[in-house]
């Protein structure tokens, strides 16, 4: 079976390399008609750590997280996953490798476990494990996944998808409906993950969160990078991460950070 043939078949997604970037997203651009969400996108994010998209309502963020996985394709440019274009790659399997993890958490009628079982895994005591290592009572595995609270919601979905064994997670405004020790327990998560290898790609418009949790950063700004680079850099910039965010409206342009890919 030829090189072609065993990525149709999903065989030969690229295995993880820790000196290269997970995603590169390289002259991206992303059109609905006349209305233009992303352009001259041009960034690389790290095989390791939380790196955090900080953007205005609007920047483009969102649109960023579905390039990851093929959700959305862009309408100029290339998205690679670790160095391959991922149009090369079966989209079933970068889907499992990128796992992703939305706002309104989505949790399927029936009971939790049939929940977690929707991943793949269909073992109970995987699935034990997997409700202990998301901070849930595994009591909870038979009750009906539609009385949980929107916090547990949350981590029944990463624990869902955290079982399909991703190389990285992407969560976009994960806790933007929670409440304050939900949202501190979701972070704990998402720095977990990381301490297992999990690199994860996190989208806030929270800038406290950015410095509860980033390792580096990237702001957009009307549709492309106003900056980019390790969190402890990007806080040292003239008027720090304030000052980035205030120029990222309409009319910002990237400063000298921004040509730079985030970086450890």
């Amino acid at each position: 079976m030829g090189a072609v043939d065993r990525r149709e078949a999903g065989a030969d997604l690229p295995r993880p390399n820790a000196s290269q970037p997970v995603f590169s997203f390289e002259g991206v651009g992303v059109s609905f008609g006349e209305a233009r969400v992303l352009h001259a996108l041009d960034v690389a994010v790290p095989a390791s750590g939380v790196t955090v998209v900080l953007g205005r309502s609007g920047s483009g963020k969102s649109t960023l997280t579905r390039l990851c996985n093929r959700l959305l394709d862009p309408t100029s440019g290339v998205v690679r996953f670790r160095g391959v274009d991922v149009t090369e790659l079966d989209v079933l399997a970068l889907r499992r490798a990128v796992g992703m993890v939305f706002q309104r958490p989505t949790v399927f009628v029936g009971s939790v476990a049939d929940n977690l079982a929707a991943s793949g895994v269909v073992d109970r005591a995987s699935h034990v494990r997997m409700l202990g290592r998301v901070g849930l009572d595994p009591g909870l595995l038979d009750q009906d996944a539609a009385t949980l609270s929107g916090g547990e919601s949350q981590r029944v979905c990463l624990g869902r998808t955290l079982l399909m064994r991703p190389q990285v997670l992407v969560a976009d405004e994960p806790t933007a409906s929670l409440d304050e020790p939900a949202t501190r327990e979701l972070e704990v998560l998402a720095c977990a993950a990381v301490a297992d290898g999990v690199p994860v790609l996190w989208v806030t418009h929270d800038l406290a969160q950015f410095d509860r949790i980033a390792d580096h950063g990237v702001v957009l700004g009307d549709g492309t990078v106003i900056a980019s680079g390790s969190a402890t850099r990007l806080r040292a910039a003239p008027g720090g991460i304030d000052a980035l965010l205030r120029a990222a409206g309409p009319d910002a342009a990237p400063n000298d950070l921004g040509s730079r890919p985030a970086e450890g």
